[in-house]
């Protein structure tokens, strides 16, 4: 056998034993280290997939709204605001749209109300969200009551539950007629929650806003590029917030790789003294540390992030769904879509796998390139 192959194996071996060695040190780093990619995966997993799904929802959504705003407020909009409009060139249609919010104080959450585009429910029926339904417990069937604008009762027969596939919007809606929406609310029909555009030409949609807000200086024109842009700002609000809570691990995390490279331990220092003493070159010594640590850490990596996917494509993300979903009271149940952006995963591994593996190899190197004699005795 070569001799230079002959190195390698007793490098290799002499590192499998130097980590059974220590096996309780090295489980419990392990167990550190893994948790802390678990959270970091998990968070940054979460985040991005809310985008993507929230960019998916957004994809059937209007090309432009306008909204009345009044005192800085949302406020309805007249109808007749839609034939000045579609004077402006580029705008094909304008559509009203009816949708509100309301405060059911049963069970201390917000619905929203809606009147589809297409087959709207009959007069005196509603179709609701699988949340409204779990906590109101009323199914198909059933009677369904709250009191409206005027404060008298107003009941509806649950016509059918929504799809659980789009529960991420679909948990606290409910979808009525137009005429149940406008009794509900006392809206008069000369009003509309807000008017949704089609245009010729999406790269004229800042001209276009820009028109409507000259002409209609009360009104304040929505792009779907800004409402996906405060979707996304919203999470990364929510998951910052998480950040802020995870400062703890990292720093722990941190100063565990800061005490690496401050020194090895005195086990570690005679440990490599005697490699020395019996022949053994600082290449090589920094060669076994250097898989000893990539070992440990890659190790933890792979575990952190597989626990990581599994927590949040497989599991609902349990542990930061209502830290990050925001709804008060009807958390949605679903399932989101499995994506990974090798963006994340490279600047995760940046953060953790490397500056532990160089605080090792820095700290075998100061041992290494002493006196011997002088490891062995600390």
């Amino acid at each position: 056998m070569p001799k230079w192959i002959e190195r390698q194996r007793h490098l290799v071996d002499f590192t499998i034993s130097s980590l059974a060695r220590r096996k309780g040190k090295n489980l419990l780093l392990l167990l550190i280290f893994s948790w802390l990619i678990f959270c970091l995966g998990s968070l940054t997993l979460f985040i991005q997939a809310l985008k993507n799904e929230a960019g998916f929802l957004l994809q059937g959504a209007p090309e432009l709204l306008v909204r009345r705003v009044v005192a800085g407020r949302h406020d309805p909009i007249p109808v007749a605001y839609g034939e000045s409009l579609l004077q402006i060139r580029g705008v094909c249609s304008v559509r009203p749209r009816l949708w509100g919010y309301y405060f059911d104080s049963a069970v201390g959450a917000n619905y929203t109300f809606m009147v589809p585009e297409q087959d709207p429910p009959e007069a005196g029926q509603v179709l609701i969200g699988t949340g409204i339904s779990r906590s109101r417990n009323v199914f198909p069937g059933d009677i369904l009551s709250f009191r409206d604008a005027r404060g008298a009762p107003a009941l509806f027969l649950v016509k059918g539950l929504l799809s659980g596939d789009s529960e991420l919007v679909s948990s606290d809606l409910i979808l009525i007629s137009p005429g149940d929406f406008r009794n509900f609310f006392d809206l008069s029909p000369r009003f509309a929650t807000d008017l949704a555009l089609e245009v010729a030409d999406r790269k004229a949609l800042n001209f276009i806003a820009a028109q409507i807000t000259e002409q209609l200086p009360d009104t304040r024109p929505l792009t779907r590029a800004e409402i996906l842009g405060a979707y996304s700002s919203l999470f990364q609000l929510r998951g910052g917030r998480l950040a802020a809570i995870l400062t703890g691990p990292l720093l722990a995390f941190f100063l565990l790789a800061w005490g690496k490279a401050s020194g090895l331990s005195a086990e570690g220092k005679k440990e490599i003294g005697i490699l020395k003493a019996v022949g053994w070159e600082t290449a090589d010594v920094l060669l076994m540390k250097f898989w000893e640590g990539t070992v440990l850490a890659l190790s933890s990596f792979l575990i952190g992030f597989a626990l990581a996917y599994f927590h949040v494509f497989c599991a609902s993300a349990g542990l930061f769904e209502q830290a990050l979903k925001g709804w008060a009271i009807l958390y949605p149940k679903f399932r989101l879509v499995p994506h990974v952006d090798p963006y994340q995963v490279i600047t995760i591994f940046l953060l953790t796998v490397v500056p532990y593996v160089a605080a090792t190899i820095l700290a075998s190197w100061r041992a290494a390139t002493s006196d011997p004699d002088t490891a062995m005795r600390s």
